[in-house]
């Protein structure tokens, strides 16, 4: 959980919080997300993920590029000495990361945001979040 914000500098690294560095552990996956962010996955929740993907038929056409979306961008890091990662150019690129980034906890991983598409995504949803909310709860007798 958590929102932080921080800069990835020329060289494409950034600090990633101390929270999420106990969390991901010493090496961790950093990937292509939904929504052009990047989503960032420590190694056993990867393991679940890869899991899943091999259970889909690779027939179908649908599982091909999302696979190849999502594997092909997908990174082994760890962090340096001063608790940076150093974000690859095709992932940077991919998420618009320039200058302002935003990093936030969810669930089972964290995701990497520039700070326009993150600013841009809670415009484009702030007024719908009781619609989703309803929506994804209605049938839970515990929300």
């Amino acid at each position: 959980m958590g929102e932080y914000h921080h800069n990835i500098d020329e060289k494409g690294r950034m600090i990633i919080p101390s929270k999420f560095r106990y969390d991901l552990g010493e090496k961790f996956i950093i990937t292509r997300g939904i929504d052009s962010c990047l989503f960032v996955y420590p190694k056993n929740e990867w393991t679940k993920i890869i899991s899943q993907l091999n259970e889909l038929s690779f027939t179908k056409k649908d599982v091909r590029s999302f696979q190849r979306f999502f594997l092909s961008g997908a990174t082994e890091c760890e962090f340096d000495k001063q608790g940076r990662i150093n974000i690859t150019s095709p992932l940077a690129g991919y998420a618009g990361l320039t200058k302002e980034c935003v990093v936030i906890g969810v669930n089972d991983r964290i995701e990497i945001w520039s700070k326009d598409n993150f600013d841009k995504f809670l415009k484009d949803n702030i007024e719908n979040l009781s619609d989703i909310a309803e929506n994804l709860f209605e049938s839970n007798p515990y929300a």
